[in-house]
């Protein structure tokens, strides 16, 4: 069967009722213009660019630990994982919350050693021998779940 110009025209502006599609539909929102330009050094403050991006960035937490004290906070993950190491668990009220440790932040350093290839056991070493704890993290909670669907520990 041929269909000439105008009779594929008029098919196509026909409507066809929303129960007879046959696949899920899927009303997409209209189009709104985007924000005006606004500098870069004022975008992290403005209300149309905010958009708690800011939340993924690298950050640094430092940590004091008395002798004998526990670090206030549990981690997971490491070399065998391929994922890098992760804390798994914050103590409410410790020293690690109150810094801004979070479940799921990926522990990229530590005291300068790079925690994004290190055997798990050799990062609790380092943790637990040191007295002050200067953390790079960055909150990554896709790898953190794929993190936890690895390793049992």
């Amino acid at each position: 069967m041929v269909l000439s110009r105008s009779s594929c025209s008029k098919n196509m502006d026909q409507k066809i009722p929303y129960d007879d599609y046959q696949l899920p539909v899927v009303f997409l929102p209209s189009y709104e213009s985007p924000p005006a330009w606004i500098p870069p050094q004022e975008r992290i403050h403005h209300p149309d660019y905010n958009n708690e991006l800011t939340h993924f960035l690298p950050r640094t937490v430092v940590l004091k630990k008395p002798p004998g004290a526990q670090l206030g906070f549990n981690i997971r993950g490491g070399k065998a994982s391929q994922l890098g190491i992760f804390i798994s668990k914050v103590v409410p009220d410790s020293d690690a919350h109150r810094a801004g440790l979070q479940e799921g932040d990926q522990v990229l350093s530590v005291n300068d050693v790079d925690f994004q290839d290190i055997e798990h056991s050799r990062a609790v070493e380092i943790l637990k021998t040191a007295r002050e704890i200067l953390m790079k993290v960055r909150y990554f909670p896709y790898n953190y779940q794929r993190q936890k669907e690895r390793t049992v520990h």
